[in-house]
């Protein structure tokens, strides 16, 4: 008889220490993004997770390339001498946009975020896109899509690296964890070249077919925007996005 009360007692004592015991809050960064003070964004999301108490804005506009683009021509190989490769031409017009800080530099400290997937392709001797912008943290994969042997790599300060020959068919992955500019190369074939931006931030977008581009989610202020095309900043513009947000046009012509 006296084992048998013992179990109810210790239950309601126990139930009546912890109906009694003050709730402890939860200190930043114990649960986790749902008690961040900030919006967190990661990838390539373009939307926060966490809802901003005032109203963002939108930085949008074309881009139009009247400079001289030159014409690589490429390097014969020893099997181009059976049979040439097809040869495709770079894509020289793509440009990349972006704030220069957001409140951080561009290409400035480094962020613990995943940055998300990228893919950088070997087709007909060209590296497909030939400029990539991703964030801190993001994994590029560089498939080769040709029927012959590349050797992707890299001396950049950014990232080095050196993924070896691979055959067709084959992708190997690369992960970029500093902000700043990488520069591609093949160690085959040394017409092939290629630039990828690491960004710090996510305040960055690249043109489209037509040149346009588009970067949400700006909260209100005043940055310095920079038009990056073929290996170079080629134009900056200072623009404000209001107290009541909304989308600002800018338009760049690189000559």
């Amino acid at each position: 008889m006296i084992h048998r009360l013992m179990v109810p007692l210790v239950i309601c004592c126990a139930h009546a220490a912890i109906a009694g015991s003050p709730a402890r809050q939860p200190r930043w960064g114990e649960i986790g993004t749902t008690v961040s003070p900030v919006p967190v964004v990661s990838g390539f999301s373009r939307t926060s997770q966490v809802q901003s108490a005032e109203p963002l804005g939108s930085i949008r506009g074309r881009v139009e390339i009247r400079r001289s683009v030159p014409v690589v021509e490429p390097r014969p190989s020893v099997g181009d001498f059976g049979m040439p490769a097809p040869h495709d031409q770079p894509d020289r017009f793509r440009t990349v946009v972006y704030l220069e800080s957001a409140p951080a530099g561009a290409f400035e400290g480094r962020s613990g975020l995943p940055g998300g997937r990228g893919r950088m392709t070997q087709r007909n001797e060209t590296f497909v896109p030939r400029l990539l912008a991703v964030r801190v943290g993001a994994t590029v994969d560089f498939p080769n899509e040709d029927h012959t042997y590349h050797n992707v790599f890299s001396l950049s300060k950014t990232q080095r690296f050196d993924l070896g020959r691979y055959a067709a068919g084959q992708s190997k992955p690369v992960r970029f964890d500093r902000p700043g500019i990488v520069r591609v190369f093949c160690d085959i074939h040394s017409h092939m070249s290629a630039f990828i931006l690491v960004f710090s931030h996510r305040f960055f977008d690249t043109t489209d077919t037509d040149g346009r581009y588009q970067i949400p989610a700006v909260p209100p202020g005043k940055y310095n925007v920079m038009a990056w095309n073929d290996g170079a900043v080629r134009d900056s513009r200072t623009v404000t996005v209001s107290e009541q947000g909304g989308p600002v046009e800018l338009d760049f012509v690189l000559r």
